[in-house]
């Protein structure tokens, strides 16, 4: 844990119920080892896109649709999300749970892998990106974001603190998370050093990059 368990329990303990679809699926994932945003993480996400009002929503990493119901919980009635996914197994669920909650007119899954589609994305625009999908390729993407990201617009990046292990040296780290480890330190240092980007690292889940694109 980045933040020690009694805080992370306590704040848990302060939430309240999400409605009763979000909090089934919320139950399908945890029981079915699902990755999917920790609480903290999703009021986070859900409290950017109240005070934001974007128009339109970009995401990399469906799953099964949790965070993008989140946020449409709060998103202006005319916004639109697209959400990106490429594991087969995961997007007739997704699909199926948007239609539960009556959201397959606002949501847009697009099925394949995120760098081709965000390519074929460019000249589209997005005023606010939620990024929570393969770690070692965010700064892959990085450039990409630029081209279909107005000034102004919100980037909020997930898992960027890998559960504290980007704060370790290299040889600190478990040989096989030595990979992930180095590119995500080095997708840190990008956010925080491009000019393009203001950005801010938040000790919130297992971590989160909320960056303002300014130049």
């Amino acid at each position: 844990m980045i933040v020690n368990d009694r805080i992370t329990e306590y704040i848990h303990s302060l939430e309240s119920s999400q409605g009763s679809l979000l909090d089934s699926i919320e139950k399908e994932a945890l029981d079915g080892y699902v990755p999917i945003v920790r609480r903290e993480t999703a009021s986070l996400l859900r409290t950017l896109v109240a005070a934001l009002k974007p128009s339109r929503i970009l995401e990399i990493g469906t799953a099964i649709g949790y965070s993008s119901l989140v946020m449409c919980q709060v998103m202006p009635e005319d916004c639109r999300i697209t959400t990106i996914e490429k594991y087969e197994k995961r997007i007739p669920i997704a699909r199926e749970n948007f239609k539960r909650a009556g959201e397959e007119e606002r949501i847009t899954l697009l099925e394949g892998d995120a760098e081709e589609i965000l390519k074929g994305l460019s000249g589209e625009c997005f005023d606010f990106v939620f990024m929570d999908a393969a770690k070692g390729q965010y700064l892959n993407w990085l450039p990409l974001l630029l081209e279909i990201m107005p000034l102004g617009g919100v980037l909020v990046s997930d898992n960027v603190l890998q559960e504290g292990d980007v704060a370790e040296s290299r040889f600190a780290v478990l040989r096989r998370n030595r990979t992930i480890h180095s590119r995500m330190r080095e997708y840190l240092y990008a956010l925080k050093h491009m000019e393009e980007w203001e950005t801010a690292i938040l000790p919130i889940g297992d971590g989160v990059a909320v960056s303002t694109r300014v130049r």
